[in-house]
């Protein structure tokens, strides 16, 4: 891997939503949570998926959700960002109720998330530097010249050798291809980035390669960071807190679904056993469960 070439100065100029969008100024506390859940529930066609899930992530924390497949990790965090409105409850980003704000005022606030998918989403049509550039030119007035400098300085910050720029993303690995989709979320300097599975499908060293990527951005920037995944490791690793979420359809209408909020050294010591049987990969009370449907 290439050393990364010194990251430059946050641009706080970003930091504030325009007048023009007609919400209130960011909040400028640091004690302030920058993203805030208040007695979230989101149901699809009828199915309950989070219930009254309540959260807050302080500026700057690096938070792990983990869970088994299905029990809504995802729709938190599309939540947590306004791509998913909630049944009842509020999300709130700085101090903004997201279910309140104009569209114009959601389109600026987005500007201020990082998202890195699961499988890179690129666009197979353009080269990697077109797509690393493609937020600043929908977003920013910059001339060629500046463009360049700000999409060659993301591929060295993660560790991509100039000649990359000029491939597709069928001609990279999928570690290569992870990297240029972080590359691309942290092209606009924002506040929050998001994580889904960033390290599935990778082998071990290319895995630790991405965490420690996750950690360098956190020091270099002065960023918030939300993170879905099943990799323990990552989790461990990367995460000041780790929040445990367990599938509505196995809880009674009275258990929360958060089964575990801590940080991750406290995992292993965890008061209820399916955290402790989760962390570790044991099957414990859920083949138990399959076993129990498949005799009905």
């Amino acid at each position: 891997m290439t050393e990364p070439i010194a990251a430059p100065e946050f641009d706080e100029s970003r930091l504030s939503l325009r007048e023009s969008c007609g919400s209130s100024e960011p909040n400028d506390s640091n004690d302030a949570p920058l993203v805030e859940a208040d007695d979230v529930s989101v149901q699809f066609a009828g199915q309950s998926i989070l219930k009254e899930v309540t959260l807050r992530i302080p500026r700057g924390q690096t938070l792990a959700i983990i869970g088994e497949s299905g029990c809504g990790k995802t729709v938190l965090m599309k939540t947590l960002i306004g791509l998913v409105k909630p049944t009842s409850g509020r999300v709130l980003f700085d101090g903004n109720d997201l279910s309140s704000l104009n569209y114009a005022a959601l389109t600026e606030t987005r500007r201020r998330l990082g998202f890195v998918f699961q499988n890179a989403a690129l666009f197979d049509s353009m080269t990697i530097f077109q797509n690393v550039a493609f937020p600043l030119r929908q977003h920013e007035q910059l001339s060629p010249e500046e463009i360049e400098a700000e999409v060659m300085q993301r591929l060295a910050e993660v560790g991509l050798p100039d000649e990359v720029a000029r491939k597709r993303p069928a001609e990279l690995s999928g570690g290569m291809r992870k990297r240029v989709g972080l590359a691309r979320a942290l092209i606009l300097k924002p506040e929050l980035v998001l994580y889904d599975e960033p390290t599935t499908g990778l082998d071990p060293i290319m895995s630790d390669v991405i965490n420690e990527l996750i950690l360098s951005t956190r020091r270099k920037y002065p960023v918030t960071s939300v993170i879905v995944t099943h990799d323990m490791r990552t989790a461990r690793k990367v995460a000041d807190r780790v929040l445990m979420l367990f599938p509505r359809t196995r809880l009674r209408s009275d258990q929360s679904q958060i089964l575990f909020d801590g940080p991750p050294s406290q995992l292993e010591h965890a008061e209820d056993r399916r955290v402790r049987q989760f962390v570790r990969g044991e099957a414990g009370e859920r083949l138990m469960e399959l076993r129990a449907s498949q005799n009905e």
